[in-house]
């Protein structure tokens, strides 16, 4: 696969001091030296930096991958026990928040990110169900769904398992599916653009993994290569909405990744 030109080192620069309240977060030092070879042919070469997950709660732990060997596509990890954790949308229509007013607004999450995409009204697009309240009109044939029913959170493909009125308590959709029963389900070469990423995905443990690209990003066939042949063992995945939108909070390890713009709805982690 031919790489697409990164950005210069000092447009990169400019890019960690605005998204980035912690550097010491998001750019840590790698205790191993990088492999010179993809164990995988073809594949982008996995770096881990830290070679074991960061436990910082009973069921919530953190890991930094670096794709491609290349600092600024970064991918942040949040992996989370739902045995231990829920999950609550919120959604503000026509009124966005940046991250410290989301912050604000839900004091009690342990963590959140992104969701849905918007228009320029701040109203969502595709699915959302907060609390039980149904928003939105609901993707038949693209993207993906990530729901809670019963209090168990799945994720699913809207094209294999379209949205036929199931009570949800909590559900948000994006697009496209990057992962689908344990399998890289994006591959298209249409053109596309480093960006920052926001994802969402679910291993074969159940657990919920939130994943956001704090520095430059990677297109959306890098991220889904990188996910298929990482060791996090997805079985499904999907993209939310990215670029200016990318936000995450992880309160117990004091992380906070600024969006660039205000966004209306995130997806929240709370102690059951």
């Amino acid at each position: 696969m031919v790489k697409p030109i990164r950005w210069n080192i000092v447009a990169a620069f400019l890019v960690i001091l605005l998204t980035s309240c912690n550097l010491n977060s998001v750019v840590p030092t790698p205790t191993a030296p990088l492999p010179t070879t993809p164990v995988i042919p073809e594949a982008i070469p996995t770096v881990v930096v830290g070679s074991e997950w960061e436990v910082l709660a009973a069921g919530l732990e953190r890991r930094i991958y670096v794709p491609d060997g290349g600092l600024f596509s970064q991918i942040v990890v949040l992996r989370i026990d739902p045995a231990l954790y829920a999950f609550r949308v919120h959604y503000r229509p026509g009124q966005p928040l940046n991250l410290s007013q989301w912050q604000a607004e839900i004091p009690s999450a342990m963590a959140f990110v992104n969701a849905n995409f918007f228009a320029a009204n701040h109203e969502i697009q595709g699915l959302l169900i907060a609390d039980g309240i149904v928003y939105g009109q609901a993707y038949q044939n693209r993207g993906g769904t990530f729901a809670v029913q019963g209090g168990v959170p799945t994720i699913r493909s809207n094209s294999a398992v379209p949205y036929a009125g199931e009570a949800f308590e909590q559900a948000v959709q994006a697009f496209p599916m990057l992962m689908a029963d344990g399998l890289q389900s994006y591959t298209s070469n249409a053109p596309d653009r480093i960006t920052r990423r926001t994802a969402i995905g679910q291993d074969a443990q159940g657990r919920i993994l939130l994943m956001a690209t704090p520095l430059l990003g990677l297109t959306l066939l890098e991220l889904s290569t990188f996910l298929a042949n990482s060791d996090m063992g997805l079985m499904n995945a999907f993209n939310l909405d990215g670029g200016g939108s990318t936000m995450m909070a992880i309160v117990p390890a004091a992380y906070a990744l600024f969006s660039l713009d205000s966004v209306p709805a995130v997806l929240a982690v709370y102690p059951r």
